[in-house]
């Protein structure tokens, strides 16, 4: 895969997750698709996720439950060599518990195989502000 077809298709999974299409977005990761969040934050305790069904249940579905709302901001694509993504963004949400809101700096590192599937997704994110927030 070509760089340029690396960025389009994490878009495509940015846009889905944003309209709540989470077949399109589970439908590019790979079968064995390793996710990890990022340490210290609460949907840590499953890593690795492994497959698209760990990460709807461990991670898609938690986040939906435990918050009012939750979006990703401010998506900005880095195309890397060896099928590598870097997206910067934002992530603006309101936890239901705590009634608490936070916008928080976060970094998604991904990798994709030779046919554009997912394989590893690596989260970053300013974990303090998630937990002040109760999240």
């Amino acid at each position: 895969m070509t760089t340029t077809q690396n960025i389009e298709i994490i878009d495509k999974v940015y846009n889905a997750f944003s309209t709540g299409d989470m077949p399109t977005v589970l439908g590019a990761m790979h079968p064995k698709i390793e996710w990890k969040e990022a340490e210290s934050n609460s949907l840590a305790d499953g890593n690795p996720y492994i497959g698209p069904n760990a990460v709807l249940e461990g991670v898609f579905a938690r986040l939906i439950a435990n918050h009012e709302h939750f979006s990703v901001q401010d998506v900005t694509l880095h195309g890397m060599d060896d099928n590598k993504v870097l997206a910067t963004l934002r992530y603006d949400a309101k936890v239901k518990e705590t009634d608490k809101a936070y916008n928080a700096q976060a970094a998604h590192f991904w990798t994709l195989d030779d046919d554009g599937k997912i394989i590893a997704f690596q989260q970053f994110v300013d974990t303090k502000k998630l937990a002040d927030a109760g999240a």
